[in-house]
């Protein structure tokens, strides 16, 4: 009987210590994949932020070019006002210079200082009128340029405020675009959300989640029928929808992949032959262009749960698939200027 029991003991401490050690391996890749997952979420971040930065800048320079229309029209009223009272000092001059004159006509017979004093009084008034309409021309001059410049400056205010409500208007589209395509998604996957399968919508993309349970074995990249069931759903939606990007991403948990006889090597070719078994499946039972999909291996390093638990290790066991709308129109709309 002793015999008997040594060896189950010695078969059963064998697999206590291979577990642990293959605990370890996958633990640091996960923290790989988590850090490569962070990166990418980034890049995703910036290009958001670089759109928002845009908006705001012309925002910014709208309110700008705003200002300074209203400080031109400001000098222009002043501009106005002292034209017009040159104006009546002109007017005023022109009237004491023929009283001035009338009067000189009339004394030119009688005392000769006194005709040389109104004569001395014309001469000045004349100056003083000549300075006048001097400086009359100086001001209608100055008028002149400070509407040329306000008309300037309201034709690029009017351009910015057509650039900014089409900006506004394109980012509306691509948001409209994205809720749509989330409904559209969900509505053809209603049968498999909360049953392994999430639809998401953030950064203006559309994010379907898979458990690894709705579509592969444990270890294994051959997907079953119910998750080809859901493909094919999706793959539909994608059909009639062409101008969506698609990248797929295999994502695996911490857990070191043994690959014994297999042909992969560790979780990085398993979550790469996942992705590309996905694309697989898409690609056999609908007409969309292979040029919209991409396949993408995260292995361990993208984790969405970071715990060290087995139900945070189920919820990275997933398939991402990753929904993009045209933004083409946006970024043309943004180079153009």
């Amino acid at each position: 009987m002793k015999r008997k029991i040594f060896p189950a003991l010695l078969l059963l401490s064998l697999i206590i210590s291979t577990v642990s050690c293959v605990s370890g391996l996958k633990f640091k890749k996960v923290q790989d994949e988590s850090r490569h997952f962070m990166d990418e979420r980034d890049t995703y971040k910036a290009d958001n932020i670089t759109l928002e930065m845009a908006n705001k800048e012309l925002k910014a320079r709208l309110e700008e070019l705003q200002n300074e229309s209203d400080i031109i029209a400001e000098e222009l009223s002043e501009i106005s006002k002292e034209r017009d009272e040159a104006i009546n000092e002109k007017a005023e001059l022109l009237s004491r210079y023929n009283d001035l004159e009338k009067a000189h006509e009339e004394l030119i017979r009688g005392n000769v200082q006194e005709t040389q004093k109104l004569l001395g009084e014309l001469q000045a008034a004349r100056a003083d009128l000549e300075q006048k309409e001097n400086i009359l021309r100086q001001l209608e001059a100055n008028l002149d340029s400070k509407r040329a410049a306000l008309d300037e400056l309201n034709y690029e205010l009017e351009e910015r405020n057509k650039r900014l409500i089409e900006l506004e208007k394109i980012l509306n589209t691509q948001k409209m675009i994205a809720e749509d395509l989330k409904n559209k998604v969900s509505n053809a996957l209603f049968n498999f959300e909360n049953n392994g399968l999430t639809v998401s919508q953030r950064d203006g993309k559309v994010y379907v989640s898979l458990e690894e349970k709705l579509l592969f074995r444990s270890g294994s990249w051959d997907i079953d029928a119910n998750g080809r069931d859901a493909l094919r759903q999706l793959a539909g939606v994608l059909e009639r929808n062409p101008d969506i990007q698609v990248i797929i991403e295999g994502h695996t948990d911490n857990v070191p992949y043994k690959p014994g006889n297999s042909q992969l090597a560790d979780n990085w070719d398993l979550s790469v032959k996942r992705a590309t078994t996905v694309i697989r499946v898409l690609l056999e039972s609908s007409a969309i262009n292979p040029k919209r999909l991409t396949a993408s291996g995260r292995g361990e390093f993208f984790p969405v749960d970071e715990r060290n638990t087995a139900d945070a290790r189920q919820r990275n066991r997933r398939t991402e698939i990753i929904l993009t709308p045209d933004l083409s129109e946006l970024y043309d709309l943004i180079n153009k200027y």
